[in-house]
């Protein structure tokens, strides 16, 4: 019954964001061009429509009456929630950006930044698996796939019948994409034969029985180009397809334990041509696109779990007495909490503007998508630190939930691109347009 009536409230929003959008075209222009002072000084990046405050407001109390209280328990079992993950099929949230003629919300990059900053400001581990399956496989499909891939895809995926997952890391592959050894052949019949495994596979297992994903998002090479260089393909390939499996669930990861982690493998997995995304080497644009929302969006995840830690150490230094006096007047209690409330600040403003300028459909915004990602991902890990240090020994223990987000926190470092291959990246973008800085 609350999923029902979250989804209706969710469309009558946009329906009734839609009968007044003259007036809020308008709005908008006043806020981006400074036509009125008073206007643009109210203007919150975060919530830049009335649309976005109340998207927001209506995840946030999904999360606190859904999410919340399953968390510790599907993190300490290392469990996914399948069942509620379906829910927010039942919200419009697994389609975010999908356009609603194949059953998604058709909202923008805020949109799906405010949807992951709330989910992981609760639950990170059960916000990966959300990211992993809107964002890596869902908002793939929708900018990159045909018509007839969209057409009989996309509403299971926007619904929740259907959990989806990316494949592009292997074993001894990550960051070089180049390297990756997984091949599809094509054969004379025109079907293609894919051999390989993937690994470290957000969603690629769906339980502890080594269920397949319902549908992956699969890179492979099919060849070479005319320098050398290996050409990638991409191909979608759904549960019960001959050959491919799970090889392994991953256990005993350091977080995001509420997420499941497997390696997949294609063993002589053959798919009919309907299969094949685009064009035969035509991988690596739509992947360096979709790396952009990517990134933005485990960018907002990094904000979330930044948002909660500082809230919690903050509450408790008020809480907190020590030699007499709330711990909050010690100086280096102070330097904490201080830094953190800074840091999270210049967070958020980074994350969402961002998210402004970021057009789903064109990208374009490497730069800043590998920029607000490095700073996010190492100050949400540093803020979750200094919040254990606050709290001292209940910091360390489950009962306070900073130390899972410790823990969660730390991936978003290593996955979507590491920290070094941002440098790498922000400094060779810089190189070609150095004037990027002082715009």
């Amino acid at each position: 019954m609350v999923c029902i009536i979250g989804y209706g409230m969710f469309k009558l929003v946009r329906l009734q964001i839609e009968s007044q959008c003259e007036c809020l075209i308008g709005y908008y222009r006043l806020v981006c061009y400074g036509d009125d002072l008073d206007d643009w000084q109210s203007f919150d990046i975060g919530n830049p429509t009335e649309e976005h405050a109340m998207l927001r407001e209506m995840i946030r109390d999904f999360v606190q009456e859904e999410v919340e209280p399953q968390a510790h328990e599907h993190d300490k079992h290392e469990k996914f929630n399948v069942e509620l993950f379906r829910q927010l099929g039942d919200y419009g949230l697994l389609g975010i950006t999908v356009p609603e003629e194949y059953g998604g919300a058709g909202l923008d990059a805020t949109a799906a930044v405010i949807a992951n900053e709330e989910i992981s400001a609760s639950d990170p581990g059960f916000g990966l698996a959300y990211l992993a399956h809107s964002m890596l496989f869902v908002n793939n499909l929708a900018q990159n796939g045909s018509e007839e891939q969209k057409s009989r895809i996309l509403p299971k995926v926007c619904s929740g019948e259907w959990i989806g997952a990316m494949a592009m890391s292997e074993p001894n592959y990550g960051t070089d994409v180049l390297g990756m050894e997984t091949t599809a052949a094509k054969n004379s019949d025109g079907n293609w034969v894919i051999n390989g495994n993937k690994m470290w596979i957000t969603n690629g297992s769906i339980d502890d029985e080594r269920t397949p994903a319902d549908v992956v998002w699969v890179y492979a090479r099919t060849g070479s180009d005319d320098r050398g260089r290996p050409e990638l393909s991409t191909f979608i390939i759904e549960n019960g397809t001959p050959g491919y499996s799970v090889g392994q669930k991953i256990y005993d990861k350091t977080g995001m334990r509420a997420s499941n982690t497997a390696e997949l493998v294609f063993a002589d997995c053959i798919v009919g041509p309907e299969a094949l995304v685009g064009e035969p080497g035509s991988s690596m644009h739509h992947m360096m696109k979709n790396l952009e929302i990517e990134r933005l969006t485990l960018a907002a995840m990094s904000l979330g779990i930044a948002r909660r830690s500082l809230d919690i150490m903050n509450r408790y230094a008020s809480d907190r007495v020590a030699f007499g006096k709330p711990i909050r007047s010690f100086g280096q209690m102070q330097r904490y909490i201080g830094e953190s409330y800074a840091e999270y600040r210049a967070m958020r403003a980074y994350v969402y503007d961002t998210a402004r300028l970021l057009d789903i459909n064109e990208g374009g915004q490497r730069l800043d998508s590998d920029g607000v990602k490095l700073y996010a991902t190492t100050k949400a890990k540093e803020i979750a630190d200094r919040a254990i240090q606050v709290l001292g020994g209940y910091g360390y223990v489950a009962e306070y939930v900073v130390e899972r987000l410790w823990r969660d926190a730390k991936l978003m470092e290593i996955g979507g691109g590491t920290i070094e291959s941002h440098q790498k990246n922000i400094t060779r973008d810089l190189a070609k347009d150095p004037d990027a800085v002082n715009r």
